[in-house]
């Protein structure tokens, strides 16, 4: 798969604060004017336009209107070693209603509308006019276009004053925040140019030949764009040329290199138009050093923005880094040292992300491309190492790409055996089969030898490029990982079986395998391969005799403990595993203690009310392990009720037509519906899973007073005295406490995850959204329906079915709450709503009671006291709800009648009619200008979140 394609760019640092598309046109400005110049120093000429506007484009830039034509063989292609890609069709011209000139292919490329590049050369003719022999080098183009051009040449005043903002900024960028030269923060011309800057921002000014702020500007940015630290260039002015500004600009420009209409293509004009893009080096201060950087920069950038689909870009840059390396090596230009430092690490942090893990990225049908990015990674670490030697430690430079190889050969083996470990472990989990460390060792270890010489087939011969002993660093580290999980297996071994021995002979058989390759691999080497072999530590076997004579009772109950931990990790609940609907690890649990104090009372010994407590307690413990853990994860109440948002207030406009949200609405449950009936049935905390735990919760509870009565038999059937007996009655009490607080969150949990979280999409996502009377109750208590069948067949004990069913009521009620209370901004009510809300619950009511099959009425009333109160204040106007919030407010103490606004009211812990938080939220949900007009005027509430 592609490694991912995030990067941090090394030319887009703090303080640049220009837009993609600002950087483009300034770019081309400075483009069309460097070409306008033709390089090489020659002085800005004149050119009439007496023929009209199409001397903009004709006559003044020969180097910009030659005619496009196609070449065989670019040379630019062939020095990176990219492919040479032939045209469908040749032809000697351009393309049908394609660009006729370079210039044109430029400005397409930079996209750049004809409107924009007329402005430009009109600019650049005047320009040309008023600075006769000077060069393009010794003026500042923001300056000139500031003073040439005003609002009349542009098409509405809103372009024109984000033209002059944006010259503002490429001036502020280019002489304040990024200069050619350190600047003094108090140096009077910059601060000058600070206030001007910020004043323009403020109030645009007034720009043209005759304008005296332009002048000002003109004075000031001289005074700044002509430091210089030598004579060398005395006229250059340094407006453009500060780095990161030059660099992403240039950046800009070599981007038009790749086509436009195929982003994965590079323009066959490549040759002629790099050489005009060449033009800007003397504005932007760059030379053959920071093309190479900023060159490869940009294929490389380009190779993964595209998606990492055309490797030739991938190949050209592996091959340009050549000639960055032999550049960084021959200057002590600190600047590019610091762009190089950062180019470097950015390409050389997402080549690793490939390479330390080469296993994912990589394989036979694309290993040419990882030694292109292995190359590309260990180039680029190499020239980081040389720029900063005293970073690298005592390692030599030339260590460095062996040192990196042994990094990545090592990290993608163990994150390849940790992948193998983890199929291993699904397989068999999907298998069903006991879970049994033995034979799965056995496979690790076929695995694991066939990932060895998957591994010395496909990627050692790349890898041996760099370092020698490739095959013997992988298969140590694969010997190093299988050998955690041969000390983990051998530490837990009681005592020697079949099984044992069989895993004990796979280890063996791969170790050798493991062994003989890397004495192959070293045969040549410098130390015979000692180094790796002795890293190899043999496997351990006899770690399998533990101390045998331990105590009774601690090794049952220690063995119990880890079946419990064992078993819980594969239990599903599944409700069919038996007819009892419990889960088949409670009922093993409970044979396991029954067993072990079985074999108690059978030990030979005289102690048996004397160390009874003791092992009652540690069996208490084990049990009270397992139920807290099988509860574990399934959540309580808190864990599903929504987050209340914050108050909104309603549009007070219309409503959506409720006959056409209807359709929408129904596809859109539609579709919610079928991607819920994709979840996996094997969830352990779907509904049916979690109402199986609830009814092993029940059968525990059950099973514990069977097990006390047989106890009580154990102990007078070798001769216990009442006394004791009745002493030791108090058995399990740890567990029994542990069931009851159990089933009562486990019925919580179910409930509340029925409501907010199964049943999300017709209740808390759609009940009442956009228009009340199309998005009604009917859905929810369908499929509410349905769950309540699958607790009436799951469930099996009257009691427990009972106590989770009125959660789920109390739940249901609890959200209706909230669903009128604070359902959001997308819920809002009128009064004639008011009916279909009171309908509806009487609809969510009646579903509990069921004909009198259900819940009894008095428990249905007990729980819908709070939304049965609430209801009424739906259906009181606006301004008789507004007087009874005031009313109480003032009552309550929460306002003074004198005050202008009253104070926002605080949520209660339950809604009620004469609570003012209550009251307030209704309003919120109240669709009338009435109540938003308060809601603005008391809270500023807005309308939306």
């Amino acid at each position: 798969m592609p490694i991912e394609n995030s990067l941090s760019d090394p030319f887009n640092q703090p303080g640049l604060d220009l837009t993609d598309s600002e950087l483009r046109e300034t770019a081309y400005e400075i483009f069309v004017g460097a070409c306008r110049s033709s390089g090489g120093g020659r002085p800005l000429t004149y050119v009439s336009q007496s023929s009209g506007r199409s001397s903009d484009k004709t006559s003044s830039l020969p180097s910009l209107q030659r005619s496009l034509t196609l070449t065989t063989t670019s040379k630019v292609k062939k020095a990176l070693g990219m492919k040479v890609k032939k045209k469908e069709k040749e032809s000697n011209g351009p393309e049908l209603n394609g660009p006729a000139t370079v210039g044109e292919l430029i400005r397409v490329q930079m996209r750049i509308p004809e409107f924009v590049d007329s402005r430009v050369r009109r600019a650049l003719l005047r320009i040309a006019a008023a600075q006769l022999g000077r060069r393009i080098e010794s003026v500042v183009l923001p300056v000139e276009f500031l003073q040439q051009l005003k609002s009349s040449d542009f098409q509405t005043q809103r372009e024109y004053e984000i033209w002059q903002k944006r010259n503002l900024k490429v001036l502020e960028a280019g002489l304040l925040v990024h200069p050619k030269l350190p600047l003094d923060r108090k140096d009077p011309a910059a601060q000058q140019l600070r206030q001007f800057i910020r004043g323009a921002r403020e109030k645009p000014i007034e720009t043209g030949r005759h304008s005296e702020a332009v002048q000002t500007l003109r004075k000031v940015t001289m005074q700044l764009a002509c430091r210089s630290v030598d004579d060398y260039a005395p006229d250059t002015c340094h407006w453009a040329d500060g780095t990161p500004l030059n660099l992403r600009l240039y950046q800009v420009l070599l981007e038009a290199l790749f086509d436009v209409e195929e982003p994965t293509s590079m323009i066959e004009e490549v040759d002629e138009v790099l050489e005009l893009i060449k033009k800007t080096w003397g504005i932007l201060g760059i030379d053959q050093r920071f093309h190479n950087l900023c060159f490869s920069w940009v294929l490389f950038n380009h190779y993964v923005s595209t998606g990492q689909v055309e490797n030739d870009f991938l190949f050209a840059v592996d091959n340009l880094l050549l000639e960055v390396k032999k550049d960084a090596k021959s200057t002590l230009d600190s600047g590019y040292s610091k762009v190089l430092c950062l180019t470097m690490n950015s390409m050389l942090e997402w080549a690793e992300r490939g390479l330390l893990a080469y296993h994912e990225s990589f394989y036979r049908g694309n290993i040419d491309l990882m030694q292109s990015i292995l190359s590309l990674g260990l180039t680029a670490a190499v020239i980081l190492a040389e720029e900063n030697p005293h970073e690298n430690g005592r390692r030599k430079i030339d260590d460095v790409a062996n040192a990196n190889v042994d990094i990545y050969i090592r990290s993608s083996m163990r994150k390849a055996f940790s992948q193998e470990s983890e199929k291993v472990r699904i397989n068999r989990k999907s298998a069903k089969s006991q879970l049994n460390h033995l034979p799965a060792l056995c496979m690790l270890a076929q695995d694991v030898t066939d990932l060895a010489f998957t591994e010395k087939e496909i990627y050692s011969p790349i890898l041996q490029k760099w370092h020698p002993l490739a095959v013997g660093v992988a298969v140590a580290t694969l010997h190093s990982c299988f050998g955690q999980e041969v000390q983990k297996f051998v530490s837990g071994i009681k005592e020697l079986t079949p099984d044992v021995i069989q895993v004990l002979i796979a280890a063996d058989k791969l170790e050798k395998d493991l062994v003989q390759m890397a004495v192959e691999d070293s045969v040549n080497s410098d130390d015979g391969g000692k180094s790796i072999i002795q890293e190899m530590t043999p496997y351990e076997a006899e770690a399998v005799i533990v101390d045998l004579v331990k105590s009774w009772i601690k090794i049952r109950v220690g063995r119990l403990e880890e079946w419990v931990d064992r078993n819980l990790q594969q239990e599903v609940w599944n409700p069919k595993a038996n007819r009892e609907r419990f889960a088949p690890s409670a009922v093993e649990v409970l044979r396991t203690i029954d067993e072990t104090l079985e074999a108690f009372f059978l030990l030979p010994i005289p102690m048996h009310p004397d160390l009874l407590p003791e092992l009652m307690s540690s069996l208490d413990t084990c049990l009270r392990d397992y139920i807290l853990k099988a509860k574990a994860g399934c959540g309580s109440r808190s864990s599903f009720l929504p987050i209340l948002p914050p108050l909104t207030r309603c549009k007070g406009g219309s409503k959506l037509n409720g006959v056409f949200k209807k359709r929408d609405r129904s596809q859109m449950l539609q579709r919610k519906k079928s991607q819920l009936n994709t979840i996996d049935d094997n969830d352990p905390y779907d509904i049916p899973q979690l109402c199986v735990r609830a009814n092993t919760f029940h059968h525990i509870r059950k099973e514990l007073e069977q097990l006390e009565k047989r106890t009580v038999a154990h102990l007078k059937s070798i001769g216990i005295r009442d006394g004791i007996i009745n002493s030791s009655r108090k058995n399990f009490e740890v567990s029994l406490a542990s069931c009851v607080e159990a089933i009562q969150q486990v019925c919580e949990a179910a409930a509340y995850k029925i409501i907010f979280e199964e049943l999300k999409h017709v209740f808390w996502d759609n009940l009442y959204v956009g228009d009340t009377s199309s998005s009604r109750i009917e859905p929810f208590l369908q499929e509410l329906e349905q769950n309540l069948e699958v607790v009436a067949v799951t469930v099996q004990d009257n009691t427990v079915r009972t106590r989770l069913i009125t959660n789920i009521m109390r739940a249901s009620f609890e959200g209706f709450s909230l669903v009128l209370l604070a359902g959001g901004p997308s819920r809002n009510f009128t009064l004639e709503d008011s009916s279909i809300i009171q309908e509806d619950f009487r609809f969510l009511m009646d579903l509990f009671w069921s004909n009198g099959d259900g819940l009894p009425r008095e428990l249905i009333g007990k729980h819908s006291v709070t939304v049965k109160g609430v209801l009424p204040l739906f259906s009181i106007d606006t301004c008789s709800l507004i007087e009874q919030f005031k009313s109480i407010m003032l009552t309550d103490g929460h306002g003074s009648s004198t005050k202008s606004r009253l104070p926002l009211p605080s949520t209660p812990d339950q809604w009620g009619p004469n609570e003012p938080n209550t009251i307030l939220r209704v309003l919120c949900h109240r669709n009338d200008k009435a109540a938003t007009t308060f809601l603005k005027k008391n809270y500023n509430l807005p309308k939306k979140l």
